[in-house]
């Protein structure tokens, strides 16, 4: 329950109490493994305990700390490798999409490993093992919501080209801020083969628009929506162009 009128939440508690069995707890301080806690900076979530408990669980608490989720230029493909212990490798992976909703830098290797679950082989519970390193690194990173003066909202989108090695389709990312602060975030493999780099950024703004569309009528629902532009970024300029030329083109 949240909001910023006490009287209002005060008796909204007094009318659940009267129908229901409740208990209140405070303050949110820990939720299904997030924790939360304020400050003068703002409310930082994070998920140490999660992770914590997760090393131990894997007997991976005295593992090497990694720099990075994943290799660079890492890849992953069907069928290559022993076959290993499908539901063990499946649990591991679930736990780890868990831990991705607040962690947005372990979002792509995540997807990536999540997509050989129906044949899980050694390179990708090795590669699930890998994240883990990563994330005994710097277990209490989380994300900060701070206030600021402005409730703008953009969102950041990417693509790799090709980058599947079973059936050559892109993967795409984008993060979603309002008010400054980062709120959605997803990466996931694109649904048809791009036939150039412009393309399959160009599929990823497209989502990163559905994203900001979706924000935008979340806000103006919570009575937060400020009549500010919606801004959207991409690195790739054939997509940009192609974005502001609002003709049919072949790609």
């Amino acid at each position: 329950m949240t909001g910023d009128d006490k009287k209002g939440i005060s008796r909204l508690k007094k009318l659940l109490a009267y129908e229901f069995e409740i208990k209140d707890l405070g303050k949110l301080q820990y939720f299904l493994g997030i924790e939360a806690a304020r400050s003068k900076r703002g409310i930082f979530i994070s998920q140490r305990k999660y992770i914590l408990d997760l090393l131990k669980e894997t007997g991976m608490t005295g593992c090497r700390p990694a720099e990075s989720p994943i290799e660079s230029n890492h890849k992953l493909q069907s069928g290559v490798g022993e076959s290993i212990d499908k539901e063990r490798c499946q649990r591991l992976v679930g736990r780890l999409i868990y831990l991705s909703h607040n962690r947005p830098n372990i979002a792509y290797s995540v997807s990536l490993v999540s997509q050989f679950m129906h044949d899980p082989r050694d390179p990708h519970m090795q590669a699930a093992f890998h994240i883990l390193c990563y994330m005994k690194s710097a277990p209490g990173k989380g994300q900060l919501f701070s206030k600021h003066d402005h409730l703008q909202t953009e969102a950041f989108t990417d693509a790799d080209w090709a980058g599947s090695l079973d059936d050559r389709r892109s993967t795409f990312g984008y993060c979603t801020l309002a008010g400054g602060n980062l709120v959605t975030w997803r990466s996931k493999k694109q649904s048809i083969v791009a036939r150039s780099s412009a393309e399959a950024e160009y599929r990823a703004m497209a989502q990163g628009v559905c994203e900001l569309l979706w924000l935008q009528k979340l806000l103006h629902e919570l009575r937060l929506y400020e009549k500010e532009k919606l801004s959207l970024y991409c690195d790739n300029k054939v997509a940009i162009s192609i974005d502001h030329n609002l003709v049919q083109h072949d790609r």
